[in-house]
């Protein structure tokens, strides 16, 4: 590939010598030298955007020498500057639910733009593009050794038009690749094997630059490989085609948190309860829309498969990044997972004479610093519902038995929650747990090997899953050693217990073989069932029918852990409402109880081979057992090994036929794969910003409304808009397959949106799913509900409270809320990257001031709202909203027009940031 790097920056390029290699890269004391400001107390993640502004420096059109000053500016000014910038990254990751509704809309434009007259080679990829299919594999078998093969023949099986589609898209478009099916997950096989912390190509006159390895992804996790200090992070589809079709992203300099680590991790903790206790703090702190950096001695004793796994839950503790320097335990990683060595001398020798390298005398100026002694890190989880819910492991039963009387009681934390069995007749007992006065349900399985009872709390999903911590192996190797100590011990998982293993890599498999603690595993039902997200994001399968029936039947609180990174309501398990994330140990010793009412820190976890109880400290490993088995067992050999292939595929990838073709045949029968709306009959003018008039309410929603509430990844049922739309095409149920794997299809997608089994329309009363009322005011599903303004031509708004559209960065919860008509989003705050989709779709967000919110202003839905002064909206800008109460006063309040920068007044302008890029191609 050719990076065309800008016009006006020799003033800052250098050459540097490295072994045989001579390479030019831009330089940041080159830059102070020539009188543009003092970086040297730059954070190192700043850094890497400054870098970027030097090399694409043009004089003003999309990067001035202003904005480089402005980083200096940044500094001097105590840690803020929010001066808009245009910021290019190296590459774009994706995965396969985001990944084909990007495809989608390439293939869209393709037709677009033929449609406006130009040539349809101008959509394509100028950015690298890496597609990892890892989100279609379904927990369908477990539990026994032919769990994988089984699950990998349903996922063709299911995903065949989804994959043909896809690698049509390798063949018809430039710098696009598939890493296929059965591989490992996005963000391991990025940090594993894709990045290489230091990236080189040549420029437009042949000169090697090296550059910071650089990305935006379709998921919000991208944010993993800041580990491995590569700046990355979650955008929609929407804004990472646009960066592939070589547009800027729009941003502004970013805040810089200082994250300050000291101390070390004490024995019997991990690096999961570490990066949950950070979760815990950074949400408390409030980060969002900030770069988190952290530095301190204590970096000096944690491992980077640590720092990844902190890194990784970015979105979980709102940060736009969570970011780890270049340093000698970065070297070390790149060795250990078989990076060229070339490139590893390289990283070091750029990371030190460019300033990116994180020495003794490392003291950038951070906006704002926390501190966290690793020492008093304590075993825990996280959970009913939302990572940053952190509980002391000690605290656990408790903490779950209050939650218990919460929801019986109708105070569950979860607004308007109703205690949906009082009253019903025929309703269970509550059983008596030691404790809990007899707040928790109860019901009785009968299954083959006998029936036993389940209740409140018991555990039905043990899963090692997810990139989050599948990608250390301190935790994966610590989870097969509690295996094999349990089963040496006579302990099993409980019969009740779905119990999975999905690694994020083949690695994994390779050193868990390696140490002989797969059979381990095996042995207590942890058997390998797939290569890829599954129960982390609701491909968890089905329960068995005895135990889905009992759950629903005595409406229990059924529970599940595992090692994600994701726990929110309806995301599991349609029949699971608790959820806990838990290091990979305590999911393997969480499935021997099978029960959240067990103090598992201090009781007996069951009955040894001997009658003996046994406890969770008689099968702990030590540090040392488990640093020993991976200096041992995890080698640079086994990496090479398995990314050797890594874009081959199996015999089942290598048989996917397709045409090769510059435009996509759409098949008209397809039920994955439609060609959208978007760009159909488009003018080839852009028009202006209309006011909204006498829009009507779509939905009321609460707070910490996230992109899983919007538009649900998961499974959905025969009676919903998305089932009763394929089932009129004939596709049986067993077939309906998820909301993810059918984003190729927005008939599907609309009808899926506001459309998680959980969500609460406050416009109803005790009710939960995606519901709303009609023009006819009575309550109807969200999509019929919208499709009928739609016919009377009457536009929509959706009111939200604080942290609206937290979590994934999913694009379908902005393409979906734009297709249902919706024209504004107003609430009391918005997550950064669903802010951004809303208005890549045209949907404009709005915030309250002055205190006024949902609740304040008694908002009940019957009410028309007009927004005025769109026209000539600048960012940022307030304007007046006219609220008409049904026979009633009117309320005029004031709202912030979240349209934070100028380009994003021509995104709007377009109709999204997609329209915008391919009218201007059209008419180049």
């Amino acid at each position: 590939m050719t990076i065309q790097v800008g016009t006006d920056t020799a003033k800052t390029r250098r050459k540097l010598s490295v072994g045989d290699q001579a390479v030019s890269y831009y330089s940041i004391a080159a830059a102070s030298e020539a009188g543009l400001g003092d970086f040297s107390r730059l954070p190192a993640a700043l850094k890497v955007v400054l870098e970027n502004m030097l090399r694409f420096e043009d004089g003003g059109h999309t990067v001035s020498t202003d904005d480089i000053k402005a980083f200096a500016e940044w500094a001097e000014k105590g840690g803020k500057n929010p001066r808009e910038i245009a910021y290019r990254p190296a590459r774009v990751l994706m995965q396969d639910f985001t990944g084909v509704p990007a495809v989608v809309d390439l293939a869209a434009m393709r037709d677009g733009i033929k449609a406006l007259g130009g040539d349809a080679q101008k959509i394509n990829p100028l950015n690298p593009v890496d597609l990892v299919i890892d989100h279609s594999v379904m927990i369908d078998e477990f539990g026994n050794p032919r769990a994988f093969q089984v699950n990998v023949d349903r996922e063709y099986e299911r995903n065949m038009e989804r994959y043909q589609f896809l690698k049509w898209g390798q063949t018809a478009f430039d710098n696009f690749r598939v890493v296929p099916p059965g591989t490992g997950i996005c963000h391991q096989v990025n940090l594993e094997y894709l990045a290489q912390t230091v990236w080189t190509d040549e420029d437009q006159s042949g000169e090697t630059v090296a550059y910071p390895d650089t990305l935006v992804g379709t998921d919000s996790h991208t944010t993993m490989v800041n580990g491995a200090a590569v700046l990355g992070w979650g955008v929609g589809g929407i804004e990472a085609e646009a960066a592939m079709l070589g547009q800027p992203i729009s941003m502004l300099i970013p805040e810089v948190v200082g994250f300050e680590l000291t101390g070390a991790m004490v024995e019997g903790t991990t690096g999961t309860d570490l990066v949950l206790k950070v979760v815990e703090m950074l949400r408390e702190k409030g980060v969002v829309g900030k770069f988190v950096e952290f530095f301190g001695k204590g970096l000096d004793n944690l491992p980077l498969a640590d720092r990844a796994t902190i890194a990784n839950m970015a979105p979980e503790y709102g940060a736009t990044c969570g970011f780890f320097p270049i340093d000698g335990e970065t070297l070390r990683y790149l060795e250990n997972t078989g990076r060229d060595k070339d490139r590893i001398a390289l990283v070091e020798a750029y990371a030190k004479e460019n300033g990116f390298w994180r020495g003794e005398d490392y003291a950038p100026v951070y906006t704002d610093t926390l501190h966290l002694d690793m020492g008093t890190i304590v075993p825990a989880i996280s959970g009913p519902k939302r990572p940053q819910d952190f509980i002391a492991l000690t605290d656990a039963a408790k903490a779950f038995g209050q939650y218990v009387k919460g929801v019986r009681s109708g105070k569950d934390a979860s607004p308007r929650a109703e205690v949906r069995w009082e009253g019903e007749g025929g309703a269970p007992e509550p059983v008596d747990i030691p404790g809990d006065e007899g707040h928790h349900m109860r019901g009785y399985v009968e299954a083959e090997d006998g029936p036993y009872q389940l209740h409140d709390g018991s555990i039905v999903i043990a899963s090692i899953t997810s990139c989050t911590n599948t990608s250390n192996p301190y935790v994966m190797i610590g989870a097969g050693l509690v295996a094999r100590k349990a089963r040496e011990l006579g302990l099993n998982r409980k019969p009740w217990v779905k119990t999975s293993l999905a690694p994020g890599s083949q690695v994994v498999s390779a050193y868990l073989e390696a140490a002989e603690l797969q059979d381990d595993l095996d042995a207590i039902g942890f058997n390998l069932v797939g290569y890829g997200c599954t129960t982390c994001i609701g491909n968890s399968g089905p329960l068995a029918p005895e135990i889905s029936k009992t759950i629903n039947d005595a409406d229990l609180i059924a529970t599940s852990v595992l090692s994600g990174n994701r726990n929110f309501e309806g995301r599991i398990s349609p029949d699971v409402r608790a959820n806990y994330l838990a290091s990979p140990p305590l999911v393997v010793a969480y499935a021997l109880v099978g029960d959240m009412n067990v103090d598992i820190a201090t009781a007996p976890l069951g009955k040894g081979k001997d009658g003996q109880d046994v406890y969770l400290k008689d099968i702990w490993p030590s540090s040392k057992e488990i640093a020993d088995l991976v200096e041992k067992t995890v080698t640079r050999e086994s990496f090479q090994e398995k990314y050797a292939d890594v874009f081959k595929g199996d015999e089942k990838w290598q048989a996917v036929e397709v045409p090769k073709q510059e435009t996509y045949d759409w098949p008209p029968t397809s039920t994955y794969v439609q060609n959208p709306p978007y760009f159909q009959d488009m003018d080839p003018k852009p028009g202006a910003i209309e006011d909204v008039n006498g829009a009507r309410v779509l939905a009321i929603l609460g707070d910490m409304i996230t992109t899983d509430h919007i538009s649900p990844a998961g499974s959905f049922k025969e009676s919903s808009p998305a089932g009763q739309y394929l089932t009129e095409r004939q596709v049986p149920v067993r077939e309906f397959n998820s909301y993810g794997s059918r984003r190729g299809n927005h008939e599907v997608m609309m009808r899926g949106t506001f459309a998680n089994i959980r969500i609460r329309n406050e416009m109803l009363s005790g009710v939960e799913g995606g519901y709303t009322k009609g023009p006819d005011g009575e309550q109807t599903s969200i999509y019929d509900a919208a499709m009928a303004w739609q016919e009377r031509g009457v536009p929509l708004v959706v009111f939200g409270g604080e942290q609206y559209g937290a979590g994934s960065s999913r694009d379908w919860a902005a393409k979906g809320t734009a297709l249902l008509g919706v024209r504004a989003v107003i609430a009391e705050s918005f997550e950064r990257i669903h802010r951004s989709n809303l208005v890549g779709m045209g949907v404009i967000p709005f915030e309250f001031t002055g205190g006024d919110t949902r609740e304040s202003l008694g908002l009940t839905g019957e009410e028309e709202v007009s927004i005025t002064g769109l026209a000539d909206v600048k960012p940022l800008q307030e304007v007046e909203a006219t609220i008409k109460m049904p026979g009633g006063p009117e309320k005029t309040i004031t709202l912030r027009c979240r349209i934070d920068t100028e380009v994003e007044i021509d995104y709007i302008k377009n109709g999204g940031v997609l329209h915008y890029v391919l009218r201007n191609l059209a008419a180049a």
